[in-house]
Formats: C-alpha cells, structure tokens, sequence
C-alpha cells in the first residue's frame, strides 16, 4: 500500500463536530478516488454525538430522544466524544474490494496499541473492533444476587439494559468482568475507496454508552485504556503510537482483491 498521509485535524477545545467531519471525509474521498492526494487518514476528537449505522434499529437508540445523527457506514449505533480518538483512514482498494481484510488490518493495529500501553486486546469472533475479554462465564459474579443461569439478556429477547439500573450498564462491563470493547470499528467503502473508520477510548466517560445499545450487543459493554490500566491516559500520548501502527499495518499491506467463487454451471464435470 502506499505512503500513509495523516492529518490531525482538532482535539480539546477544538473538537471537530461530526457533521463537518463528516463533509471532509467526503471531500478527502472523492480526490483519493482522483488520484490527487494519497492513503490519508483523519484523525480528530468530537464533541459528543450518537451516530447509527445502516442496521441500527429502534430499539437500540436513546430511550430520552437524544438526538442521533444517521449514516451511511456499516454497523450500528455508538457514541463520539471528550476522550475517544478517531480515525477515518480513507484509503484506494484494490477491486473487488476485500472489505473483512481491511477490518482486520484496522484491527491489528489498535491491538498492538492496546498492548504497547500494557492492555492485552483481542477479536471476538463475529464482533468487530478490539476487545477485552473478560473472565469465564462461570467465573464472574451473579447479577442482583441471581445465578448466571437466570440472566435475563441471555433468555429475554425484550430485555433492555437501559431500563435496569447501573448492575447492567454497559459502562460497567469491567466490574463484572465480562467482555468490553475497547474500540469500534465501522466503515463505508464507495469506488473502491474507504470512508468511516474507528473510534478508540482512550479516557472518555463511558456512561454516555449507557443511553444505548452500543454497536446492538446486549451482553458485553465497553471500556478505555484508563479504565483498563487504573490511571488518567491522554489523547496525546496514544496519538503518536496509533499513528506508528497504523503507518506500520497499513503501509506493509499488499491488499489483494477479493477472491469470488463462481458457482459451476448445472450439469458441469467437477474439477479434477
């Protein structure tokens, strides 16, 4: 892949609201898909916001109205904001696009971020982003005093965590010791060029999740690297090292097409 370009784009005081963000990933797209500017990977903090993708149902946005702003990547509903790090790696791909290897490099290097700080992260199969794991399902404690075996998220298809108090609070998924995320991954790609990207807490206040049902997974909730590590992480320490892992995983990456399998026609001889 070639040379990686990034471009810090405000954190702190100078947050960049989702909307014009959003306007500039569209602008940085369509000259990538020109061949005017190469591999570019925005990296920014927002003010806090909600965000649905494609299959975000009713049932998962806030239960107050909070406002929620719709788009047009993958995945479901999460939360920006103070403390998360953002990036939005707008890259050309080879076609037909091999979207699950592009999530995985994304993936590979916010782990070996995690680790370069001291926090071992994973993927969970069928789950996107880097995670946590948490103990045994027979090892964690009882919920409100009831056996595992009785928890309601897992037998209740109309159970909703939102309506049941702090011991179900995604935010709360470390005291629990269940698996949590640590980031999110969801994107977008049009003419071969990738939108969206991931999000990556570093020290946010993990309750805004609390209004949703994060990314629509009911049980397992979310984490930071400061809650993770017991101490105050910054924006500014973790900037650079994503950026060395991101610059590592990506620009080594020789992307291949997406392999199709056409099926043999009726009546066909099978291979040799």
């Amino acid at each position: 892949m070639s040379e990686l370009r990034f471009v810090r784009l405000g954190f702190g005081e100078e947050a960049v609201d989702y909307q014009e963000a959003w306007q500039k990933q569209r602008e940085v797209h369509a000259a990538r898909f020109e061949d005017t500017v190469p591999d570019t990977c925005l990296l920014l903090e927002h003010p806090p916001v909600y965000t649905a993708g494609r299959r975000t149902l009713d049932s998962e946005r806030p239960l107050d109205g909070t406002p929620v702003i719709d788009v047009d990547r993958g995945g479901k509903i999460t939360w920006h904001g103070p403390g998360q790090l953002v990036g939005y790696p707008i890259l050309k791909l080879p076609r037909p696009v091999d979207v699950v290897a592009h999530v995985r490099r994304l993936e590979d290097a916010l782990i070996l971020t995690a680790a370069e700080f001291g926090v071992e992260a994973t993927r969970v199969e069928g789950r996107s982003g880097a995670w946590v794991l948490g103990d045994p399902v027979e090892d964690r404690p009882a919920l409100g005093g009831l056996s595992l075996d009785f928890d309601p998220r897992l037998h209740d298809e109309e159970f909703d965590p939102r309506l049941n108090g702090p011991e179900y609070a995604p935010s709360n998924a470390g005291q629990r010791r269940e698996d949590r995320k640590l980031a999110a991954i969801g994107i977008r790609v049009a003419k071969g060029v990738t939108m969206h990207g991931f999000s990556f807490n570093v020290n946010p206040d993990n309750t805004w999740f609390d209004r949703i049902v994060p990314c629509g997974i009911r049980d397992a909730g979310v984490t930071s690297l400061s809650n993770e590590l017991g101490r105050e992480v910054t924006l500014a320490e973790v900037l650079p090292v994503v950026e060395k892992h991101l610059r590592s995983v990506l620009e080594s990456a020789r992307p291949a097409p997406r392999v199709i399998e056409r099926a043999e026609p009726s009546g066909a001889p099978a291979p040799a």
